[in-house]
């Protein structure tokens, strides 16, 4: 379970809705209990995508770094990230799981139609390898 505030959840989706057409990225920062993440801050990502910025996403890693060192500071991990789908369903892609390698963390997808936030689901990624890995739906509980 992905468990956030209102103004976190708010903030991902309009993130989204701001970014439209292009894909919006960014990081769940905060602490994992148990069977539960629970997000104590997120952090806005550059999309450096150029080439199809409007169904792809990457984060620079110098970017990803300074965020993590950031979070740490806080005494916060990284426990997922997030990005919005433009025109298309707040489902994973073979993409999205290509190119998810952090596994026990939530992948958020927001669906993002015409410019305004539809849906928001959440996916765990889980496995032990890249053999074996997997994303599988995740509830989300909003605080």
């Amino acid at each position: 379970m992905l468990k956030l505030s209102r103004a976190d959840y708010d903030a991902l989706r309009q993130h989204g809705e701001e970014t439209y057409p292009h894909e919006c990225c960014g990081i769940l920062l905060g602490r994992i209990d148990d069977d539960a993440r629970t997000v104590t801050s997120t952090a806005r990502a550059g999309n450096t995508r150029t080439d199809s910025a409007h169904n792809r996403y990457n984060i620079d890693p110098k970017e990803l770094v300074r965020i993590q060192r950031e979070g740490r500071e806080r005494g916060e991990d990284i426990i997922g990230f997030y990005h919005s789908h433009p025109d298309h369903p707040a489902q994973w892609s073979s993409t999205d799981l290509a190119e998810a390698h952090w596994f026990g963390c939530s992948y958020v997808i927001t669906s993002v139609l015409k410019g305004k936030a539809v849906l928001t689901n959440s996916f765990e990624l889980a496995g032990s390898d890249e053999s074996d890995k997997r994303l599988i739906d995740e509830a989300i509980e909003i605080a």
